[in-house]
């Protein structure tokens, strides 16, 4: 079954009538994971906590969880086509460096983002260079099958042969013929048979650093490639759940369905799930654009669209805030909005220890439970499920205020229902979301401050900027001046 709406509920059902026998049950999820050429990004983080949600949820449901998400290191090339520089090969040649120095270093610039944010890693996170001999395998059952053929060195996938006897762009709802005639005008100038087929194999011309030897050439294997290779070998040729951002549904994640069903003669993938992408002012944010932020600029607030540092949890709430199939549009007041929403659940989670008891509860917890799972079992749906627990916050300050009651069991419930909720399945740390909030507040102090030395210094009072300068270093914070503003930092 193909689709792009995953329902928990329905997966979950299914999947304990398959697998019965097996105790626990096991579900293999497998994740597009990045392509390493970069500092990562605001981007980057909505799927990584999206599937670390899932892979999170699903085993806190009593699920054995294989999740494989790959990394990117060779293939990928520019605009996603079958044309162009590999990203890796063109950022070691700016850097003068060996195209898996770039690797190693943004790969460990990635991990140690993830870990800020709270993500979990993966069962396995194979790399696409190390899986050279699984792919060329996988080229070799398709040609064997008939939906490949060599042209000049290289392998391409015939995808209007394919699409004889299966349905290319059934997952993404495109029409074959339509993709053919949009195209017609290049035919005659390409090495393929068909501008609508994909490489397989490229044969690598001579600035192409990374390549390996094959039968066909010397060369590497084509991006779409890797993760039907790596899926098939770390989770089977039918597995549960793939994941990735929206703009891989096309062409990447419909390579994949073809390429994984001309080989087995059947599709692997159960259940596909999309993240949306993250916008900045109603674009999408993306290296390629050039208006991302970084992670480390998030977290530092060194970045000029950010008016103040934002704590990692402060992010990880963030997210939590829209559905993962639902565009996020960035601005300061929205995580703003997510610090203040984030202290005031925490707040009010501390509060639960020192709520007095009752015979009677003014609230029935069974029910905002059972609400709040069922968001989570109705495709993550985890706005909604916030939704209830604010619902909960309410109740706990009027529990405080002495306008509503609490049994001693639902008082143990209701702590229990945000333990598993926000800090279990959501991935809140709850030492650190504590301390976005105080990270705020002290943004906000150092910009009243560092603003009135400002209003100082352009009233020419130079011995109050001083002043102001004098006692925050002795406090132990460094002013740069800027000419669009200031820096500040904790010596």
């Amino acid at each position: 079954m193909t689709t792009n709406k995953l329902s928990i509920y329905n997966t979950i059902k299914k999947k304990k009538e398959i697998f019965e026998p097996l105790n626990p049950p096991f579900v293999g999820l497998y994740v597009c994971g990045p392509t390493v050429y970069g500092d990562p990004h605001l981007g980057h983080a909505r799927p990584a906590i999206t599937y670390d949600i899932l892979f999170r949820y699903l085993k806190y449901l009593g699920y054995k969880v294989r999740y494989v998400r790959n990394i990117t290191d060779v293939g990928h090339l520019e605009n996603d086509s079958d044309d162009g520089e590999d990203k890796i090969t063109k950022k070691a040649i700016l850097e003068a460096l060996e195209p898996m120095e770039v690797v190693q270093y943004y790969s460990n610039s990635y991990y140690n983002r993830m870990q800020e944010l709270n993500v979990l890693p993966p069962s396995i996170e194979p790399r696409a260079s190390g899986h050279i001999i699984e792919q060329q395998e996988l080229i070799r059952k398709i040609m064997k099958n008939g939906y490949a053929y060599i042209s000049e060195g290289s392998v391409y996938f015939d995808v209007e042969k394919y699409d004889k006897t299966y349905h290319y762009g059934k997952l993404s709802g495109r029409v074959l013929e339509d993709m053919i005639s949009s195209n017609r005008e290049l035919s005659g100038q390409s090495e393929k048979k068909n501008n609508a087929d994909f490489a397989l194999w490229k044969k690598a011309d001579s600035g192409h650093i990374m390549h390996w030897p094959s039968e066909w050439s010397e060369g590497f294997p084509g991006w779409h490639l890797e993760c039907s290779a790596m899926s098939t070998k770390y989770l089977g040729q039918e597995f549960d759940i793939h994941g990735g951002g929206m703009d891989l549904l096309f062409p990447h994640h419909e390579c994949e369905i073809a390429q994984s069903t001309a080989a087995n003669g059947k599709e692997s993938v159960k259940y596909w799930m999309h993240n949306n992408m993250i916008t900045i002012e109603g674009t999408k944010m993306g290296k390629s654009l050039g208006n991302f932020i970084t992670l480390e600029e998030l977290f530092s607030g060194k970045h000029a669209k950010l008016q103040k540092a934002y704590h990692p949890m402060t992010i990880r709430f963030f997210m939590l805030q829209a559905h993962y199939r639902s565009t996020m549009d960035f601005s300061n007041e929205a995580l703003q909005a997510s610090e203040k929403g984030l202290e005031r659940i925490l707040k009010a989670v501390q509060a639960i220890d020192l709520l007095s008891v009752s015979e009677k509860s003014s609230l029935d917890i069974q029910q905002l439970k059972k609400d709040a799972f069922d968001a989570m079992n109705d495709d993550l749906n985890t706005p909604i499920m916030l939704a209830n627990l604010f619902e909960g916050v309410k109740f706990i300050n009027s529990v405080v205020a002495g306008t509503a009651t609490i049994t001693q069991n639902d008082k143990l419930e209701l702590k229990k229902l945000y333990q598993d909720l926000l800090f279990d399945i959501c991935g809140m740390k709850p030492d650190e979301a504590g301390q976005a909030s105080e990270v705020g507040k002290l943004d906000d102090v150092m910009n009243i401050l560092l603003n009135l030395r400002i209003d100082a210094k352009t009233n020419k009072d130079f011995a109050t900027a001083d002043k102001i300068r004098d006692k925050l270093l002795q406090a132990g914070f460094v002013i740069k001046d800027k000419k669009d503003g200031f820096e500040w930092e904790l010596k």
